[in-house]
């Protein structure tokens, strides 16, 4: 028994010895504060821009006045959630941008992937580089810019209609014509995000072991093969959590391209839940309902992350979290 005492007397010794994981934590602070120190600004921006607002949520169930408290003068309960349910107007814009964010999902999420995997395979340095930069470059175009680009591409006397009547075909006024909003929109979504989404998908082809393509070689894997066996499992981790996160912003289709771009005659595939809350929040006043709206749409883009995650770490092993 008495060895026994003695391994449990070592062990409490031990444990008391241990430091706190609070003790470790400002131990580590401490040594190194200069970094820490540079979390301050965006921790704050965090507290103050994103988190503090949520308070504000608190109006989707109480009926705001104009001039009265900014948390509501009577609770209404459920009454804003009610009114969107019966609101026709509210499930056409909550279709479009369904459509739209599956549309986005299905097109401009694998391109930057596919336009990743043919850069990968380009063996001049030179043309790789140029090529790089001038997909980069519409990423960092005002929105203004590209909307301005988009309607002037797309009016009747623009270059889009040249080309179709060079064809011997007629000129059509896109923006005026609600069937074709869809695919103006996401083709410019593909034109300026492309070379900008790729960038994630290259790093990651550069941490991929050159021996597994040797290995692969050997194996008698044409490029093809290699590709498919050895390039995508070896981005697949990267691949899954931007689709995770991307999840996240599904319902949360590009506003401020869609309010520049859209106008009443399109609505009826042009509306979208962000510019409806425009409309509904900041020009009619309705700030509780446009409160309720969006506090709906946050419900569903959170269920759809834990989804998109649950499922991913059922079928690949990976997952956020």
């Amino acid at each position: 028994m008495e060895p026994k005492v003695a391994h449990h007397s070592l062990l409490a010794v031990k444990a008391a010895k241990k430091p706190s994981k609070l003790k470790t934590v400002a131990a580590l602070v401490r040594k190194d504060w200069q970094l820490y120190s540079l979390l301050i600004l965006p921790v704050m921006y965090l507290l103050i821009f994103k988190y503090g607002p949520m308070i504000g949520n608190v109006i989707a169930f109480r009926r705001f006045m104009p001039g009265g408290s900014i948390y509501g003068e009577k609770w209404v309960g459920l009454h804003y959630f009610n009114m969107f349910i019966h609101d026709p107007a509210f499930w056409n814009v909550f279709k479009n941008t369904l459509l739209l964010g599956a549309l986005s999902l299905l097109f401009t999420f694998p391109v930057p992937i596919i336009f990743a995997l043919l850069l990968n395979e380009v063996k001049s340095r030179r043309f790789k580089k140029f090529v790089q930069t001038a997909s980069y470059l519409p990423h960092f175009l005002s929105i203004v810019i590209v909307a301005g680009m988009i309607l002037q591409l797309t009016s009747v006397n623009g270059s889009v209609n040249s080309l179709v009547e060079f064809f011997n075909g007629e000129r059509i006024n896109f923006m005026q014509r609600a069937e074709w909003f869809r695919a103006i929109y996401i083709s410019s979504e593909i034109w300026q995000g492309m070379g900008w989404g790729a960038i994630l998908y290259l790093a990651a082809l550069t941490t991929i072991d050159e021996s597994l393509y040797e290995a692969a070689r050997i194996d008698g894997a044409n490029r093809w093969k290699q590709t498919l066996f050895v390039t995508i499992p070896g981005i697949l981790p990267t691949i899954v959590t931007l689709l995770i996160l991307n999840m996240g912003a599904f319902l949360a289709v590009g506003f401020e391209k869609i309010l520049l771009l859209y106008n009443p005659v399109i609505y009826e595939t042009a509306d979208v839940i962000s510019t409806y809350l425009y409309r509904v929040g900041l020009v009619s006043n309705n700030f509780s309902y446009a409160t309720a709206i969006g506090l709906f749409e946050s419900i569903i883009g959170l269920i759809l992350v834990f989804s998109v995650n649950a499922i991913s770490r059922r079928l690949t092993d990976r997952s956020l979290w």
